[in-house]
């Protein structure tokens, strides 16, 4: 099927404006973390009204991976270069294809097998010009963001149904945790609150929305690659923000992500049969 995986490509596009809006913002890490989840929980509340349920602990527990995952990249961006959050977090696919086996039962293919270490390489080129060997803090941060996001796929995808309800109280949970020094924080300015809204919006609440929409009929592991999208758009923002220019490595890296992505797309609607097929849902609440 095209469109989940369209989805999905929908939620990287959206998910890829992050770099460029957190650049423009002179808000610092509890303001973001804090203020984008918010405006992302309100929003997915009132797209998903099957998601307005008290959760389950099996819900709290993937739901407080969801919330790492968006919090931790907050804080990556503020303590390392936007490259390495982008290239640290978006290791993913590797945990997801290791995991997946074992916590969803469902086998990878033989051409996801080969599409991780395409992607990983295409990753590696891409900020092979760009990627600071300190700020070891940051990296690390960055690094946990990417293992949280991947227990975000994989716990989502055994969820089923329960994945709006997740999304939810997983920005709930990211935007209190952190409500307090946000609020003892400088005033923002006007385009600080804009930008805000728009990472609110648009980039993690709309961005969440598809991505859940896609999930539930797309493979984990095929997930996990076609949003690698992100990391390729995010310095074309970048540029077109703050001039930025990507290097040779990363326009070299970028093209190989882009026809690895398109490749998995296809091959994703070539036919019944073509990949395994995606975990039935249920509702197990």
């Amino acid at each position: 099927m095209l469109r989940p995986r369209l989805y999905l490509l929908g939620a990287a596009v959206l998910w890829s404006t992050a770099g460029a809006a957190i650049k423009l913002s002179t808000l610092n890490a509890y303001q973001l973390a804090s203020g984008r989840s918010l405006i992302a929980a309100l929003v997915l509340f009132l797209l998903f009204p099957e998601g307005r349920r008290r959760p389950t602990l099996r819900m709290l527990s993937v739901a407080a991976a969801s919330a790492a995952t968006v919090v931790l990249f907050i804080f990556a961006n503020k303590l390392t270069t936007s490259a390495n959050a982008i290239f640290l977090q978006d290791t993913a696919p590797l945990y997801v294809l290791l995991l997946s086996p074992v916590l969803l039962r469902e086998r990878p293919s033989r051409g996801e097998w080969v599409a991780v270490p395409i992607f990983l390489i295409g990753l590696s080129l891409f900020f092979f010009d760009q990627l600071s060997p300190g700020q070891l803090q940051g990296n690390l941060v960055a690094m946990g963001s990417g293992v949280a996001f991947a227990l975000t796929i994989l716990g989502m995808r055994a969820a089923s149904t329960e994945g709006s309800a997740i999304l939810i109280w997983g920005n709930l949970l990211a935007g209190l945790a952190f409500l307090g020094p946000a609020l003892n924080s400088p005033m923002p300015t006007l385009l600080d609150i804009a930008l805000l809204a728009f990472l609110g919006i648009f980039q993690l609440g709309m961005g969440y929305a598809l991505f859940y929409r896609g999930l539930r009929d797309v493979p984990a592991v095929e997930a996990s690659l076609l949003v690698l999208l992100e990391p390729v758009l995010n310095p074309v923002w970048a540029f077109l923000v703050a001039g930025e220019q990507p290097g040779p490595w990363a326009l070299l890296g970028g093209g190989i992500i882009l026809l690895a992505t398109a490749w998995r797309t296809l091959l994703g609607v070539r036919g019944p049969g073509a990949e395994p097929p995606p975990v039935p849902v249920q509702d197990k609440a």
